[in-house]
């Protein structure tokens, strides 16, 4: 029965969205259904909004935004693919429960996201929808990466020659051995290529795979001498790889005739892509991918706890322009344990403080202000920002009043410090705020919430003393 209440909603969405004819994707947030329309005058707002189980719409261009609720969303985007026909994607954003928290929010995301709708914002939205659709994955065997080691550890390794514990632990480190053939799949995905052609480019990221027929030869390549060997650049390579290999094949399908498309367009598009890929794009990758570790280590070796300072400070700030898009595709290189880090993520724990920088915040303004309809928005949204979804606080509060989001931003730095200090690390991602206990390295819980509520402190106190203004708030918020 619950099953066909929600065959009913996904069907009357789709009726109020101008049937499947006229859906383009889908993709299932942690509260949203996202829709991208083919023709947007054929959509019915009003009978979308007034539809039971319709908590709000939002929509912006071709792009329809239906909140449905955490844990709801996921079953009807189900049956909505399925009535679609189309292959359901995944999105890690979220947004607040409370009509009038999540209206707002989304009204001030929505001019946020116009005002710095820029082609380098436009361009990292595109790289952040590649590892996206990943993170379920990596989530999972991050964390069973994480506890598996704890057990090998404690335990001597006494499971080693058990076959149930060995499958548990192939999930763990299976994901991460293959991830470039599937960041390669879903790059050429992204730029309308055929997946299947940019996770053959992805095999050439592939560490450890042996460079066979002539494996056993001395091989040297053009321009740098250097040995011929796979697995050089890892993620970046095979990001990029999957890039161009969509472009190439998008390229040699505007000429190839159609009689020859399906049997020549792949194979060139495969052999010219790879050889120039291993020429120049592998070193290129691994170029970059030094240049990141180098950068990172810096910022939290070098600088320590001012590194801790500067990132989880500026979090929200690179969040509000749409640049913290940039950070997807490092989480996912920190938290592979072939990396130099081991598996162990340091960046996540620190910026995740500026969450609570936005807690203390709003609970400042919660308790200075005598503005009944601003403390309702306020408090509406600090719960749900302490386990993690922190976007209504930040758009539909802090970031409207302005001093208020700065002395917030400010007040997670010192929980940054703490999270720095601390060497606080995460084994998987996925999660924030107080949910961060979930994926903290085993025996830095009480640190994390210790740096946490540091945080809490920061963004109360500087917003108390420098980022309340009464007049601010009653203009925006009259009653």
């Amino acid at each position: 029965m619950k099953k066909d209440s929600e065959q009913i909603l996904a069907k009357k969405i789709l009726d109020s969205v101008g049937g499947k004819e006229n859906v383009k994707a889908v993709i299932s947030c942690m509260t949203r259904l996202r829709l991208t329309l083919i023709d947007k005058s054929k959509d019915n707002i009003d009978e979308l909004k007034s539809t039971d189980g319709v908590l709000g719409v939002v929509s912006q261009d071709n792009d329809l935004q239906v909140v449905l609720g955490p844990g709801k969303v996921t079953k009807v985007a189900a049956e909505f693919s399925a009535l679609a026909n189309l292959d359901l994607g995944q999105d890690d954003d979220d947004v607040g429960n409370l009509d009038d928290v999540k209206v707002q929010a989304q009204k001030n995301k929505a001019t946020q996201k116009a005002k710095h709708d820029k082609p380098l914002q436009r361009g990292l939205h595109h790289i952040a929808n590649v590892f996206v659709p990943l993170l379920p994955g990596i989530i999972a065997a991050g964390l069973v990466n994480g506890i598996t080691n704890v057990i090998d550890y404690q335990t001597g390794n006494a499971f080693a020659n058990d076959w149930w514990y060995m499958t548990i632990k192939t999930i763990g480190w299976g994901l991460f051995a293959f991830l470039p053939v599937f960041v390669g799949m879903n790059a050429a995905k992204e730029f309308k290529g055929s997946a299947i052609l940019g996770g053959i480019g992805g095999i050439f990221c592939l560490s450890g795979i042996p460079s066979f027929p002539l494996a056993s030869l001395a091989i040297s390549m053009p321009i740098t001498n250097q040995p011929y060997v796979t697995g050089i650049g890892g993620l970046m390579t095979a990001l990029f790889m999957g890039i161009f290999i969509a472009l190439t094949e998008r390229w040699i399908r505007t000429w190839m005739p159609n009689i020859l498309d399906t049997f020549f367009t792949p194979i060139l598009t495969l052999v010219f892509c790879c050889l120039v890929s291993v020429v120049f794009l592998q070193p290129f990758g691994s170029w970059l991918t030094n240049i990141i570790y180098v950068v990172m280590d810096f910022m939290y070796t070098k600088l320590s706890w001012i590194g801790g300072y500067i990132l989880s400070s500026s979090f929200l700030g690179l969040v509000s322009v749409g640049l913290h898009q940039a950070l997807t595709p490092i989480h996912v290189m920190l938290n592979d344990p072939t990396g130099p880090t081991h598996g162990i993520n340091y960046l996540l724990p620190i910026i995740t403080m500026a969450g609570g920088g936005q807690v203390g915040s709003g609970l400042a303004l919660y308790f200075r202000s005598k503005n009944k309809r601003f403390k309702k928005l306020a408090m509406s949204s600090i719960p749900v920002a302490i386990l993690g979804v922190g976007e209504p606080l930040m758009y539909a509060v802090t970031l409207p009043l302005g001093k208020s989001f700065i002395t917030a931003c400010l007040g997670a730095g010192f929980g940054g410090v703490a999270a720095s200090l601390f060497h606080l690390g995460t084994v998987s991602q996925g999660v924030s705020g107080i949910f961060g206990l979930l994926i903290i390295q085993p025996g830095q819980q009480v640190q994390f919430i210790i740096a946490m509520l540091i945080a809490y402190l920061g963004g109360f106190l500087l917003t108390w003393f420098f980022g309340f203004d009464e007049n601010r708030i009653n203009e925006l918020f009259p009653e």
